[in-house]
């Protein structure tokens, strides 16, 4: 971009929103824009000037500093540029700028507890639940203070309820809650199956064991389910905090190395919010972010909901939880080298009517939900109202479900024809990358969503060891009919899960028509590959590795082709291979199995019917594969690069690229 071509406008913090915005320091009577929302809407002028439309790229050159706003940016379709002239919003030269949607916190007091000093602050009626302090994540009082603890159980009239049934209250451990003193301020945090619950304590009955919840769980949870305690002042330890609500105090407990604070609270949901109308064909275009930095927002329930009946979680993937910088009605508007970090919630959303946006190279982390949402869960009509054809490149996005454990690394809801390349997902607690919102064969956009080039690793367990806490899923998980949606030469691994399900490559409910190829999985807990139900998968040319349950799952029968399995590579130490609803209407061929001792390999029905390699082939099943080690380089490191005498070439099989690990 030739700046001298273009309309520069600055802003600064010390600046002021009526200087004319056109110099980039101050000078008398004239200088920079004081803010950012003010420089933007300059474009409004500058229109104005020219009969409705630009002359020239208009380029807002915003100095370092961290800019805490008074509001969320608002930018609409009276902000647009053009393909020819596109609005380009950067730093001044190399400065580093933060876009905060939170507030500093000041003024604080010392006083003791348990012969600990303690900071205090007035929060005066706010109500939050992220804290940072010098730029890092502080975690509330918890308890335990690592690890979790597991229920007892559940009152007789709760056990008779459906599994996606909440419930009001649980039986605890006695001894585990024995101990706990002054719990109005505390919430329980619950995972059960796929998600969590966050449940603020209503009563605690330490005789019968039984905590009553001022929120039901989102379903009901079994014996053993894994829980900890969040926000109670007993348990306040260094480098913590704890929030009274009711005598609106902030406690935080400080490290004793550090001498200089700065204490930062989240303000708002949204940093930006990008609003067109795609109802009337006014869509918000051309519009380019690059190297800024979004901090420092959250999303919570309603405070009207705090104490009532709702759920105190969502049915899937967090999925109401809105994106830090919110998009509708957005078209051919590009993120590139920017960060969004330090936040409680998703970190883009791209929603109704965003079409041709890019998202490429970008840093997405420490998050208190999931990493980027594209798409809505309802299926819009009109081609105007739909979102697709977005991309996703060159990204990094981990760390993520902090608060909203069960939030993902990328969503794509009712959405098709976007691309998903080159990133890097890692550290969450639920699923990598999620695609499709329709459960079996009805009516969904999710197709042609293509997938390639992925790093997608540690999902369930963290790589410090954290988890697995929830079940049910995978490196990447699907939804319903999805035609053309092709899953290539990614890398999945450590994929892990609590009770059951942790896949790789996770065809859950309906999941038809998807291609699967030339992708590496290794290191689950439950196999490299799972159908849950669909029709006419194809799962061709990939290496699943090292699954601890079983190497491959087949869930529910059904009367057509499931799917066809061929010319893979499956290696692992488990006698059980593939496990599942074994009615024979699928198609496996052309593949390699290698048990790592060399011993014999079986396939188990669901209802614990077990078929040798020789009834297996009876069946039709597996011809033509072979049954034999396949010449790795150097397996025990994880290096599947073949040996140029390698067997698999027999059946069929290439070697493929693979994404930098």
């Amino acid at each position: 971009m030739d700046i001298k071509k273009s309309e520069v406008l600055y802003v600064s913090k010390d600046g002021s929103d009526s200087f004319s915005g056109r110099l980039s320091r101050k000078s008398k009577n004239d200088g920079p824009f004081l803010t950012i929302q003010r420089a933007i809407d300059e474009i409004k002028n500058i229109k104005q000037k020219n009969k409705g439309s630009l002359k020239k790229p208009v380029v807002i050159m915003i100095r370092g500093g961290t800019y805490f706003l008074e509001k969320p940016i608002e930018i609409d379709h009276q902000h647009s540029g053009t393909s020819e002239f596109p609005v380009i919003i950067m730093p001044y030269k190399n400065e580093r700028v933060i876009i905060s949607g939170g507030e500093k916190l000041e003024n604080w007091e010392i006083t003791k507890i348990n012969q600990n000093e303690v900071f205090v602050f007035e929060i005066n009626g706010k109500r939050f639940i992220n804290l940072w302090v010098n730029q890092e994540r502080v975690n509330k009082a918890r308890y335990p203070k690592i690890g979790y603890l597991k229920i007892y159980g559940l009152c007789e009239e709760d056990g008779k309820k459906q599994w996606n049934e909440g419930v009001y209250k649980a039986i605890f451990n006695k001894q585990d809650i024995e101990n706990l003193n002054e719990y109005k301020n505390g919430e329980i945090i619950l995972m059960t199956k796929w998600v969590e619950s966050r449940l603020p304590i209503l009563s605690i009955d330490k005789d019968k064991g039984i905590i009553e919840f001022r929120k039901r769980t989102v379903f009901k949870p079994q014996k053993n389910d894994l829980y900890y305690i969040e926000n109670l002042l007993q348990f306040l330890d260094k480098n913590q905090w704890y929030i009274d609500f009711e005598n609106e105090k902030l406690y935080y407990f400080p490290e004793k190395n550090k001498k200089d604070y700065e204490f930062i609270i989240p303000k708002f949901e949204k940093v930006i919010k990008i609003v067109g109308k795609p109802e009337e064909d006014k869509f918000v275009e051309n519009i380019q972010f690059y190297n800024i930095t979004f901090s420092h927002t959250e999303w919570y329930f309603p405070e009207s909901s705090l104490r009532g009946k709702d759920a105190g979680g969502f049915a899937q993937a967090s999925v109401e939880v809105p994106g830090s910088i919110y998009c509708e009605g957005m078209r051919n508007c590009k993120f590139e080298n920017c960060e969004i970090s330090h936040i409680g919630n998703y970190g883009i959303e791209l929603g109704k009517g965003c079409q041709k946006n890019k998202i490429v190279n970008c840093k997405i982390y420490d998050l208190g939900g999931g990493g980027i949402k594209i798409g809505e869960r309802i299926i819009r009509d009109e081609k105007k109202m739909q979102t697709f054809g977005n991309e996703i490149s060159g990204c990094t996005i981990n760390d993520g479900g902090k608060i909203f454990h069960s939030a993902v690394g990328i969503w794509i809801g009712q959405s098709y024809d976007n691309l998903i390349l080159n990133n890097k997902i890692y550290d969450f607690y639920y699923t990598g990358i999620s695609i499709g919102w329709t459960w079996g064969y009805g009516k969904t956009l999710a197709g042609r969503n293509i997938v390639k080039f992925n790093y997608v690793h540690h999902i369930g367990k963290k790589t410090n060891g954290d988890g697995p806490i929830l079940s049910d899923m995978g490196g990447i998980y699907t939804l319903g009919i999805q035609p053309g949606t092709l899953i290539s030469n990614n890398i999945f691994h450590d994929i892990y899960g609590y009770w059951y399900g942790g896949w790789g490559i996770y065809f859950d409910e309906g999941s038809s028509y998807i291609i699967a190829e030339k992708n590496l999985v290794y290191n689950t807990t439950h196999g490299g590959f799972h159908q849950h139900y669909g029709k006419e998968n194809i799962v061709r040319n990939n290496i699943f590795a090292f699954g601890t349950h079983q190497q491959i799952q087949i869930t529910r029968p059904e009367p057509h082709k499931r799917f066809t399995f061929e010319k893979n590579i499956v290696i692992g130490k488990t006698e059980k291979w593939i496990e599942g609803g074994l009615d024979f209407n699928f198609v496996f061929d052309k593949n390699l199995y290698w048990k790592i001792d060399g011993g014999e390999i079986k396939f188990f029905d669901r209802n614990s019917k077990q078929y040798s390699l020789k009834e297996w082939r009876e069946k039709g099943m597996d011809i033509n594969s072979l049954i034999c080690d396949p010449k790795f380089y150097n397996i025990e490191n994880f290096d599947f690069r073949l040996k140029n005498d390698s067997p698999a070439f027999k059946i069929g099989f290439e070697e493929f690229e693979l994404p930098e690990r």
